[in-house]
């Protein structure tokens, strides 16, 4: 038997500032960047959660095995989930390992109920999310994409602005992220630079409008976030 194999998608969640996305496996070793997001996956039929990764994940799955995942913006996962994201560090875990067995069996039975699966995920999860955004996790979010944290007294220059002590703001930021702030900036601005490599921007020209000191600077930061360096991560 022939499976079809869907290329990736995504489109905005129902939920303010995350993605849904969907993709069948081609089959093989995958690898998944570090993007400060936590995802909850629909993986044939169970749900996972994707913890925070802080150095590229790879992994295999046979051909045909579909997807379909909410991508929670940095920071929004953890009041959702229930756990800090520092316990769930580069971890694909059940849910039902973090939930109760009867809470996660119903979500995941309304789920599988349904004729298209990756919208009933998008549908339960939003009827479930209550909490607000976190000041705390919005405002450190804002300032690494202004670039405050570029350099090296960023961190102490935003925990000025919070009215936090260096240490305070690194365990709340561990809390929210699963990575202190620093770590936070090196990750969500290599995305950045790689967005803007895809597009055939010379990597010197990269390195120099996203910050990074030059481009041996930028292939480095990428090799050990990801474990390659640009031009084969790119290919």
């Amino acid at each position: 038997m022939t499976v079809a194999v869907e290329p990736y998608r995504e489109r905005p969640a129902r939920i303010a500032g995350a993605d849904l996305w969907t993709r069948t496996a081609e089959g093989g070793e995958y690898r998944i960047l570090p993007d400060g997001c936590m995802d909850l996956l629909l993986m044939d039929d169970d749900l996972i959660v994707a913890g925070p990764d802080s150095r590229a994940w790879t992994g295999s799955a046979p051909r045909g095995t579909r997807y379909a995942g909410i991508r929670f913006a940095p920071g929004a996962a953890p009041a959702f989930i229930g756990v800090p994201a520092r316990e769930l560090l580069n971890e694909r875990v059940r849910l039902a390992d973090l939930w109760s067995p009867n809470r996660s069996r119903r979500l995941l039975d309304r789920i599988r109920a349904a004729p298209d699966r990756a919208t009933a995920l998008d549908l339960e999860v939003a009827k479930l999310v209550e909490e607000p955004a976190d000041r705390l996790t919005a405002h450190v979010l804002r300032s690494v994409r202004s670039g405050l944290l570029r350099g090296t007294a960023g961190v102490s220059r935003l925990a000025g602005t919070i009215g936090l002590s260096e240490r305070q703001l690194h365990r709340r930021c561990l809390d929210a992220f699963g990575y202190g702030p620093k770590m936070l900036d090196r990750v969500l601005w290599m995305n950045v630079a790689l967005d803007h490599a895809r597009t055939g921007l010379p990597l010197a020209d990269v390195a120099m409008i996203t910050g990074y000191a030059d481009q041996a600077h930028f292939t480095r930061d990428v090799k050990a976030l990801t474990g390659l360096p640009p031009k084969i991560l790119l290919g």
